[in-house]
């Protein structure tokens, strides 16, 4: 009987199947490292504002403390952007006249609010409460970043969940005293692992188990 196929078909079918395992494993490769890149988390990327404000200046050079502008992050599950009268407690004194700031004033003549653009936000479909994670002692600069050197302000982690579950899995990396919560120059001590665990007991965190459940942040 004669051949049908040439005898280099069999060669061509293993080089066509290897090379699609390849080409697979190259296009998930792409599609995690795009997931992952700041095109797509917006990581490292600074968001256009109505106004330039600099953390950097505010917290860092003037000295101003988180709470005096995110007014509910102690007690509310939002942290609550500034209003306007909280700048212009500040501005209706000091650079009275830069352009910059002209957005502030009209807001203030106006009394329309500032569409200022959310760095910081999860999906509509996760629960996130501030005051809980404030309150057991988990710092701002644990999820925002070196907030107090940003002079114009981004996302410096993903917000993806598997970031929030390492978290949730191991508080006792991440915790530090209550007193420390706001302060944007902490840095963790070298025994950071045996205070978190204290801290860990003493503020009444609840086990991996319970607080990676889905429904802890899935209502």
């Amino acid at each position: 009987m004669a051949q049908i196929f040439h005898r280099s078909t069999n060669t061509i079918s293993k080089v066509t199947i290897y090379g699609a395992v390849f080409i697979l494993g190259g296009l998930g490769y792409i599609i995690f490292a795009i997931n992952q890149s700041p095109y797509y988390t917006d990581v490292n990327v600074a968001r256009q504002q109505p106004v330039p404000f600099s953390h950097k200046h505010h917290v860092t050079d003037d000295g101003i403390d988180c709470r005096y502008c995110h007014t509910s992050v102690e007690k509310s599950a939002y942290a609550g952007v500034p209003t306007t009268h909280i700048c212009m407690s500040c501005h209706s004194k000091l650079w009275l006249n830069s352009s910059m700031l002209e957005p502030v004033r009209l807001s203030y003549a106006t009394d329309k609010s500032l569409e200022w653009t959310r760095v910081n936000a999860v999906p509509d479909f996760v629960y996130f409460d501030h005051s809980i994670h404030v309150n057991k002692g988990i710092g701002c600069t644990t999820c925002h970043g070196p907030i107090g050197e940003m002079p114009l302000t981004y996302r410096a982690n993903t917000l993806y969940m598997r970031w929030c579950i390492d978290c949730h899995n191991h508080p006792e990396r991440y915790v530090r005293p209550r007193e420390d919560v706001f302060r944007a120059d902490y840095v963790e001590p070298p025994d950071q692992l045996a205070l978190g665990r204290r801290l860990v007991k003493e503020y009444k965190i609840k086990g991996p188990k319970q607080i990676t459940d889905c429904y802890t942040c899935h209502r």
